[in-house]
């Protein structure tokens, strides 16, 4: 591996790296090409509709086109890399086959055309999430040897592109497994931006649910050095701020963000209300021909006690540590969701 991995700042470098990126046009890969470029690296991102990619090229990394069930494609994107991050997946599908065909064989796919197009790989990278792992109890905190639980169709086919990735022979693999993340060009925390900005903050049963969060610059940077560390080799990291909130701290935060720090009506949502709130909106948003995050096979993770995780083998491994507190990193969003016109 590049001397320069261990203890690095993802902003320096003494040599570049031949870095090549999946899923670099959605929220997550976008932040980390815009890392890899200010390192020096020469960034290759997969894009499956070019025409999607401009902020990419617009970086200056180059635009693959391609997708992860074209195998042809990925091996002649794939040429030469020496780093593969595997951002790309569903986070919202119709079925659990749907999940499992893009985030367990399009994994294994493009597992497949590094092997032939990549021979001097030197480090692959898959961005999974604490979906694949399962909630923790109330008050306890995952560590990444936890027994995995998933409890939706979505953490179950993130677990099955680990199994993918760890059981393939001759591979140089890390996993990091991110927290809630957010940030300029999330869709999905935006709704509760749009929400609290209302004056209210919807929360399920009480709130005291807790989640692990990290702000996308941070996740970026420890993805980043999860490639380049020597001692990351055949590792799994969690990743997010060390101290983890309530899903009512969270609202109440995004609230103030959202309204200029006046704070939001916590508004708690009963469990069994909670069922048909969920249902409908995503029979709303499949009525209007989008997939959703929010759907039933959700329930299980809002309703869970707790998805705080443990960060210390990452703070220790790969010398990172979450840098952006809750309150700034959220006041910044807004401030990006304004300026673009996403949060009035």
């Amino acid at each position: 591996m590049p001397s320069r991995a261990s203890g690095a700042s993802s902003g320096s470098s003494a040599d570049d790296v031949k870095a090549f990126v999946t899923g670099a046009t959605g929220f997550v890969g976008s932040h980390l090409a815009a890392a890899l470029v200010e390192r020096g690296d020469t960034v290759v991102c997969l894009a499956r509709r070019p025409e999607q990619a401009a902020f990419i090229a617009s970086l200056g990394a180059l635009v693959a086109p391609g997708a992860l069930e074209d195998g042809a494609a990925l091996s002649a994107a794939l040429s030469d890399a020496e780093v593969v991050y595997h951002v790309a997946g569903l986070t919202a599908a119709p079925s659990e086959q749907a999940f499992l065909e893009v985030n367990e064989a399009g994994t294994r796919r493009l597992i497949e055309a590094a092997h032939r197009a990549a021979p001097h790989l030197q480090r692959f990278v898959y961005v999974s999430s604490i979906a694949a792992v399962g909630p923790a109890p109330r008050g306890g905190r995952l560590a990444e040897d936890a027994p995995c639980r998933p409890v939706t169709a979505y953490g179950r086919s993130k677990l099955a592109g680990e199994a993918v990735v760890r059981r393939s022979p001759a591979l140089p693999w890390s996993i990091v497994r991110p927290g809630v993340v957010y940030g300029p060009r999330d869709r999905e925390l935006l709704r509760l931006f749009r929400i609290t900005r209302l004056g209210f903050a919807p929360v399920f049963g009480l709130g005291h649910q807790q989640v692990s969060i990290v702000h996308v610059v941070d996740l970026a940077e420890a993805i980043v050095r999860a490639a380049l560390e020597p001692r990351a080799l055949g590792q799994t990291y969690h990743v997010a701020h060390p101290t983890p909130v309530t899903q009512r701290e969270l609202a109440m935060a995004v609230g103030r963000a959202a309204r200029g720090g006046r704070a939001p009506l916590v508004l708690p949502v009963p469990a069994l209300l909670a069922a048909p709130i969920v249902r409908a909106i995503g029979r709303a948003a499949a009525a209007a021909g989008r997939r959703s995050v929010v759907d039933a096979d959700k329930l299980a993770e809002f309703l869970a006690p707790s998805w705080a995780t443990s960060v210390e083998k990452a703070q220790r491994e790969l010398g990172w540590r979450a840098s952006r507190a809750l309150a700034e990193g959220l006041d910044a969003t807004a401030a990006w969701y304004r300026a673009e016109g996403w949060l009035s």
